[in-house]
């Protein structure tokens, strides 16, 4: 398959084998605590309780009630409660969105390059950590799986089946798509829901306009047992039309806006405004980490900024 000629309308391949150069200077997942050849090597810097039982102790003021151990208690007489250790190995989910309506971009890349590229970085820190790496690429109306393994290989074949799938949003627009298909968010929701062990870190990079119709009981579903980071992608474009006279098409639909009706841009802002407190709600209502990320950035940039502390997390 051949490369775009055109930077950030394509993803390059090999931009998603050297994203792997970057990996150390990203720290994703937080400094080295522990080695072994069957654990991950850290603490992980994002919200969750280990799960590795440890040892059955006398029951102490402050402990959590859910982790009484009633069979050991009714044998001794004494309250008793199972102690964990620190999370060792936290597999890492890459939960990424390569849809037609990620195939546009006004500045420096399209969303769906920017999607890909944040996948591959994340990929190559948590390898790069010892953890499995796994993921779903959903394009409109499908999803290819790639099961959590801790190896390199593992991870470059889910780097193909990604740029396997950018390079086709080419084509899309000569294809007729349902109308009535299904939002590709919830479907690979509903599959890795199937696939995915509790306890997993799970980065779900999407549209921005997925919010709309996203199935929140599902995400819910996820988030009560795994550590969801909510990347939802835009293009300046999709906050502010400039004043103008503008064509739309998805290859198949056409649609024209004039925006020199200053009534039409306030609308335009309004609804975009409308989602981004959408997503502030449910990262704070299913207690998720959320970092928007926007066209006109390097992915690099933005992921450093979010562990940096210089964008805002909305987990607790």
């Amino acid at each position: 398959m051949q490369e775009s000629s055109a930077p950030g309308v394509l993803v390059s391949l090999t931009d998603l084998l050297e994203a792997r150069l970057h990996c150390r200077e990203l720290r994703l997942f937080g400094s080295p605590q522990r080695s072994g050849r069957q654990h991950g090597k850290q603490r992980a810097r994002l919200r969750g309780r280990g799960v590795d039982f440890d040892r059955v102790r006398i029951y102490q003021p402050g402990d959590d009630m859910r982790s009484i151990d009633w069979r050991v208690t009714a044998r001794t007489g004494a309250v008793h409660t199972k102690v964990f250790n620190e999370e060792r190995e936290r597999p890492v989910f890459v939960l990424c969105e390569q849809s037609s309506r990620l195939f546009f971009g006004s500045q420096l890349q399209f969303k769906s390059v920017l999607a890909a590229e944040c996948a591959a970085l994340i990929g190559w820190s948590a390898l790069a950590n010892n953890d499995r790496i796994g993921g779903l690429i959903v394009n409109d109306l499908q999803c290819r799986e790639s099961r959590p393994r801790r190896n390199r290989h593992a991870l470059i074949n889910l780097l193909r089946h990604l740029h396997q799938a950018n390079h086709q949003l080419s084509g899309v627009r000569e294809q007729t798509l349902p109308d009535q298909r299904p939002e590709p968010v919830n479907l690979a929701l509903r599959h890795a829901r199937e696939i995915l062990r509790p306890g997993s870190i799970v980065f779900i990079l999407c549209d921005h306009s997925a919010i709309h119709r996203l199935d929140q009981g599902q995400l819910a579903m996820l988030a009560a047992h795994n550590e969801i980071v909510l990347l939802p992608i835009s293009d300046p474009l999709d906050a502010e039309l400039p004043a103008g006279i503008w064509d739309f098409t998805d290859g198949v639909q056409q649609l024209q806006i004039d925006s020199r009706d200053a009534r039409v841009r306030y609308r335009y802002q309004a609804d975009y405004a409308t989602q981004q407190q959408q997503w502030q709600k449910l990262a704070s209502r299913i207690h998720a980490h959320l970092l928007p990320l926007i066209t006109g950035t390097p992915a690099l940039a933005q992921l450093s900024l979010w562990l940096n502390g210089q964008l805002p997390r909305h987990a607790p």
